[in-house]
């Protein structure tokens, strides 16, 4: 309560209350964008099981929602080795990344369900970007690029799809590679009582100890998949050559 109770009255400057809560909850932003990308290990096993583990490298190994994938096929995602899956292809830029993509949403699709959201590292929106020129460039305006995001829109083999970027300070993006997603496949579930909510009332809980205040906030819930058929990556193992 010192910090409070000095920077009250007229000739405040800032309310640092709001101030801590502020920064706790861009701290929480920084921790779930790691828990997205992340295997689910961390913080005893209650970080969010991420990318890292729903659509893996190595597809045939580990658990993953309760089921074995080494035993379960239909249970796999599908990863693409940019610097050996297509014949004369060895890594991506802006002359291979379109016949791969194609490759993919064409090997990756059934009727009308596919990857409908490509979240791609800095390198691969570079090449992407570099494909495309600007009288061919679709730039998206819906859905993902009305919320802020770097996004451009995929059309081929059948299919549309929302690019977005994902990189910069502090990423978490891993370099070199593209994550296609089936938005209806895999979903971020959470409890409506612990999205990002304040757990006491108010300002927060005092303790009768302490001249202080305490507040917290809560996030529960899982990345959960329902069909690994239609997500994906596509990684360059040797992206110099």
């Amino acid at each position: 309560m010192q910090e409070i109770l000095n920077n009250q009255g007229e000739n405040q400057l800032m309310d640092v209350y709001d101030s801590y809560i502020s920064a706790a909850e861009r701290a929480l932003e920084d921790a779930m964008d790691a828990a997205l990308y992340g295997d689910g290990t961390a913080n005893g096993g209650k970080q969010l099981t991420g990318l890292a583990t729903a659509i893996p490298i190595i597809t045939n190994t580990g658990v993953y929602g309760g089921i074995d994938r080494a035993n379960a096929t239909l249970w796999r995602t599908t990863t693409y080795d940019a610097h050996s899956f297509m014949a004369g292809q060895t890594q991506v830029n802006s002359t291979t990344i379109r016949p791969m993509l194609n490759a993919i949403m064409t090997a990756r699709s059934r009727g009308r369900d596919h990857a409908d959201l490509l979240i791609m590292s800095p390198e691969h929106y570079a090449a992407y970007d570099a494909a495309t020129i600007a009288i061919q460039r679709q730039t998206s305006n819906t859905s993902m690029g009305t919320l802020g995001f770097s996004s451009l829109e995929y059309i081929g083999g059948g299919k549309r799809a929302e690019i977005v970027l994902d990189g910069g300070i502090g990423s978490n993006m891993p370099a070199n590679t593209t994550f296609g997603i089936d938005t209806d496949s895999l979903r971020l579930r959470y409890h409506p009582d612990r999205n990002f909510d304040k757990l006491f009332d108010s300002d927060g809980q005092m303790p009768i100890d302490k001249d202080a205040v305490a507040q917290f906030i809560g996030w529960m819930g899982e990345l959960t998949m329902t069909n690994p058929m239609f997500n994906w990556r596509l990684y360059d193992s040797v992206p110099a050559s």
